[in-house]
């Protein structure tokens, strides 16, 4: 086959290293890629916003399947578009992505349908979001409704930082996305990310992860799209995987179905493990990036074929095998990453990181320059690593970390602790 795959971050160097290895792969294109990505396809200057231009793309190289990996190509419908044209996409038609597209959507959904989350309110007036807020009182979570890159969650610990959220948000900070607000109950518990794939009816669990969002050791500092991953993540056990998929998941998929329109592609629930049970924190309508870098690593089946089966809603009796060892993955950021950052500075030894038993290196935001990788954003490696433990996963990663020269990069130097204390307390 000849598979299109659209996007250039660490999520989708993870996927075309994976389906690379798809014995029913012809040819691997992407739009546009990275340098990481350009090891595995080529890399092709396409204007993913032109959806003209990638149906064009298509048709003249005979694509056969199109693998959609960020949020705002699915957000703008391109997986509709391409069906009109008759070219099938993995992902959600652009009235299922609002499932990410908008929280209040979303909210709305899980209020309907007795779906577990935390209790909240929508906003568009910034007097009547302060008055909630005063009454409710802190901590409290304040969400746009819309896209933000991974970055319109502020967790304000007091009253004061809720209103600054709401002033910057409603204000116009995050453009449209943030239009109106959502103002949720702080939840208490452990975070984790958990995946499916949905095919508008059936749904196949994949595997559970848990990332890390603050920007700096001991979770402090700002939100990120995410400092690092592991899975599996021991908090989701079997069973709360199972109510995870009874009260959360399922539901979900029939109410999308009912209102006409069926959820296809993987679906991502980001989870808070309450003392309760499990609640949904919010949806993604794609995988998760860093954690698709540790589940394309734990994989042993051949992806593809699964991706199709989605699309085609075949999925019913279709199963995948994981390999049982555990994956962890640092991402490497440019200085000053969430917020202001340098582009351009110079990165060597990823080949010396990746002779490391057990390591792959993902390119998340790199351009190639002669005989040199560039920074080209803010999350620029992931350096990612499975191992029998994840403290030997861990230990992994961060010995081929330091062998890689970027002065201009930092990262997290714990990622995967809760897993790594769990480990130590049991010996």
């Amino acid at each position: 086959m000849n598979i299109l795959l659209i996007g250039s971050g660490g999520r989708e160097h993870a996927l075309a290293w994976k389906l690379a290895a798809s014995p029913l792969l012809t040819k691997l294109w992407c739009a546009p890629g990275n340098a990481g990505i350009a090891q595995e396809a080529e890399c092709v200057a396409l204007d993913v916003a032109d959806h003209a231009a990638v149906i064009t793309f298509c048709r003249d190289n005979k694509i056969d399947f199109v693998v959609v990996g960020p949020e705002a190509p699915l957000a703008a419908g391109i997986v509709d578009d391409l069906a009109a044209a008759g070219i099938k996409a993995f992902g959600p038609s652009k009235a299922a992505a609002r499932l990410e597209g908008s929280k209040g959507f979303t909210k709305d959904i899980c209020k309907a349908n007795n779906i577990p989350t935390a209790a909240y309110e929508r906003f568009s007036d910034a007097d009547k979001a302060k008055a909630y807020i005063r009454a409710q009182g802190a901590p409290i979570v304040i969400k746009a409704d819309g896209l933000a890159a991974g970055k319109g969650v502020v967790v304000a610990m007091t009253l004061a930082e809720a209103e600054d959220a709401i002033d910057m948000m409603l204000g116009g900070g995050f453009g449209a996305a943030g239009a109106e607000a959502v103002v949720e109950e702080f939840m208490i518990g452990e975070e984790a990310s958990f995946f499916v794939l949905c095919d508008g009816e059936n749904a196949l669990p994949l595997v559970a992860a848990q990332d890390h969002k603050r920007a700096y050791d001991g979770d402090k500092g700002p939100n990120t799209g995410g400092m690092g991953a592991y899975s599996p993540a021991p908090v989701f056990t079997d069973a709360i995987q199972k109510r995870t998929m009874d009260e959360i998941i399922l539901p979900t998929l029939k109410a999308m179905k009912d209102m006409g329109c069926p959820y296809k592609g993987v679906l991502f629930a980001g989870l808070m493990i309450t003392d309760e049970g499990p609640k949904l924190i919010e949806y993604n309508a794609r995988f998760g990036d860093p954690e698709t870098q540790v589940l394309m690593v734990r994989l042993m089946s051949d992806l593809l074929p699964a991706l199709i089966a989605s699309a085609y809603g075949q999925l019913k009796n279709f199963d995948l095998r994981w390999f049982p060892d555990p994956a962890l993955t640092v991402v490497m950021a440019a200085k000053g990453y969430p917020g202001d950052y340098d582009k351009g500075t110079r990165i060597g030894g990823i080949d010396r990181a990746e002779q490391i038993e057990g390591v792959e290196v993902f390119h998340a935001g790199t351009r190639a320059s002669g005989d040199w990788i560039l920074a080209n954003g803010g999350r620029v490696l992931n350096v990612t690593a499975s191992a029998k433990t994840v403290g030997e996963a861990q230990r992994r990663a961060y010995e081929a970390i330091g062998l890689i020269n970027w002065p201009e990069g930092f990262c997290r130097r714990d990622i995967g602790w809760q897993a790594v204390a769990r480990e130590r307390k049991c010996k």
